[in-house]
């Protein structure tokens, strides 16, 4: 079966979506640990961060730089902080998470957020991304 994030890729689940390319796409968390706690995965289907193609990990990292710029323009922060775990979803994926400290990187803290701020974080990030020249934030959106 494929995963919830292959699902949303798909359309077969909406997402929050900030970013999509040929290789990758960011969302929202539906979860999170704040507000603009952003993930960027890989569209191909891999369960472990360490056997993500070198060319795949290497894109992500350079799309993680650029969200996490626009996050810190939306959200105030004292910094990005990034994680990756996939344990609960068998499917890479980099958590983006807006941080003043290491408390706001605990996963023990998530909790849901309403689908209209989602939907206004997300488009917040994405203006930035556009006004920033990264046409991969001009989505047809949910």
């Amino acid at each position: 079966m494929a995963s919830i994030f292959t699902q949303i890729i798909n359309r077969q689940v909406p997402g929050h979506f900030v970013w999509e390319d040929e290789l990758c796409f960011s969302i929202l968390t539906i979860q999170p640990i704040r507000q603009g706690h952003t993930m960027v995965i890989p569209k191909e289907e891999v369960d472990h961060w360490d056997d993500v193609p070198e060319a795949t990990a290497a894109h992500m990292m350079s799309v993680c730089q650029k969200i996490a710029k626009a996050i810190k323009a939306v959200v105030p922060c004292k910094r990005i902080g990034v994680s990756i775990v996939g344990i609960e979803v068998p499917h890479t994926h980099i958590h983006l998470m807006p941080m003043d400290t290491t408390a706001d990187m605990d996963f023990a803290n998530s909790s849901e957020m309403s689908q209209e701020l989602l939907a206004q974080t997300a488009s917040s990030i994405r203006e930035i991304l556009v006004s920033r020249g990264y046409q991969e934030a001009l989505l047809e959106q949910e």
